[in-house]
Parts: structure tokens; sequence; C-alpha cells
């Protein structure tokens, strides 16, 4: 069991997530940079707490002053998969956190060590990678900086086991493991689409009935984002496919913007 305190900063759909699943322990406080995004996470983390047989017994403030954070132990960074915004939001919770806290980034394709450094405390930090929808997924990829502490290592695991997540330590390599082989596979579905002329819906259940994917390859892209997509590609080295690249051009991102490879209105 694990007894930290969760800050964490940011309002998309892991930061909420977590915020979710880190109120079965206790209370938690999201910072939210706006009202409006403030607003959003608020609804999302009351809808996803409602699905839960067992909410927990902690409440989740969001707040948007960066001094309501500073009773936390264990602070996360949740914000956009951009070097200087992570950085940025690192370096105004390390003013905040204790001498003791630690400070841990969700980052899915950026260097654990380099934010390590931008945040001032590389013995204590660490890559907590979890995966959307935060509830429901298991695993969480830890990725270590070199001068984490045997203390930070101990608690970002046990921090998981309390979660009712299961930790697998992985290199600090980009994407870990899971989108360093997930996401060629996506893109090459996508270029076996558009080669073939086939449906979305068709390489979809090709891939779910007969390889027993719980999601098909399209519509995994869609519900990650094709923006965050094309992202995590440029990141591990993958070619992003001109089709996704077309369709960030018009705005389709997938389902949080409606449109994708699917139509979500």
């Amino acid at each position: 069991m694990s007894d930290e305190r969760l800050a964490i900063a940011g309002t998309g759909a892991i930061a909420c997530g977590l915020a979710t699943v880190g109120a079965t322990l206790g209370d938690v406080v999201v910072f939210a940079r706006s009202d409006a995004s403030a607003e959003r996470a608020r609804a999302s983390v009351e809808k996803q707490r409602s699905k839960l047989e067992d909410p927990g017994p902690g409440a989740v403030t969001v707040t948007s002053s960066w001094d309501d954070l500073r009773d936390a132990t264990f602070f996360v960074e949740s914000v956009a998969e951009e070097p200087a915004v992570k950085g940025a939001v690192l370096g105004h919770l390390d003013t905040v956190a204790g001498p003791d806290a630690i400070l841990a980034t969700t980052t899915s394709s950026l260097s654990v060590g380099e934010l390590a450094l931008a945040s001032g405390r590389p013995e204590r930090f660490v890559g907590l990678h979890v995966f959307n929808p935060v509830p429901r997924m298991k695993l969480v990829e830890l990725a270590f900086p070199p001068q984490a502490s045997p203390d930070t290592q101990q608690r970002a695991t046990a921090l998981c086991a309390a979660l009712d997540k299961t930790a697998v330590v992985v290199p600090d390599a980009p994407g870990f493991v899971v989108n360093k082989l997930l996401f060629p596979y996506l893109f090459s579905a996508v270029e076996f689409a558009e080669q073939h002329g086939m449906r979305p819906e068709d390489v979809d259940e090709c891939m779910k009935l007969g390889a027993g994917h719980p999601m098909g390859p399209l519509a995994l892209l869609d519900f990650v984002g094709l923006d965050v997509s094309a992202a995590i590609g440029r990141e591990i080295g993958a070619a992003v496919p001109a089709r996704v690249e077309a369709l960030i051009a018009e705005g389709a991102l997938g389902r949080k913007s409606g449109r994708g490879f699917y139509n979500y209105g």
C-alpha cells in the first residue's frame, strides 16, 4: 500500500484518468491552466468516477493555483508531448514540491533522462507511462533516469501496485516498449488500406477477429489522436503515412475532433 499524496499537472485524458484512479487511494489535486480546462477536467473525472464500482475515499480537487499542490508527495506532469512545455511545467512543480517529493512524467515518447534534468531533481524522477483509458488499462511502463535513487524506484513501484496496476521497468528509449512496437504496425495498416482501397472498417474487423485485438488499428489511431500518433511516430523514427498527415491538416484528429478515419458525429 502506498501513502503518497498525488498531484497532477494537466487536464487531458491521461491526467483525468490518473486522477480518477488516484482518488481510490486518497485525495488528489489537479492543476488546470484555465477555468475552461478546469471545468472540463471536473466533468471528466466525475463521469469516470461514476463508472467505478468503488470510486474510493478520496476527493479530486481541480485548481489553477500552483500553491495548492504543495502538500503532495508525488507530482505527475501530464501535458502536451512537447519538451519545452513539459520542461516548463516540471520547473513549476520543482518549486512547489518538498525536498523528498518525487516528480514524474507521463510522456509516451520523449527522453525521460532529458526531462529528469529539466525537472531539477533527476534523483527523484520517473517516467510513469500509463495507458488510456487509465481506469481500465493495467500496464504502467516505468522508465528511470540513471540518477534515480533506490527510494524513488521503490516508491514509484509501490504506487503502481497500490493503484492496482502492473509496473514493468522499461529502457528509456523512444516509445519505450509498447509504442515502439505498436505504431509501426498501426501506420502499416494505414498504408495497406490505402494501397488496396480497403475500408477502415474491414481492416479493423480483420485484426479484431483474426488477431484477437480489442480494437482495430485505424480505430485505435483515432482513439489516440492522429496528431498525437504522428508526434509519437516522429519521436520513434517511424514514417508517418501521408494519409495521417492529410487528415491532421484538415483538422480531422480522430475521436476528439469528431472525425478521423471514422466519423464520430
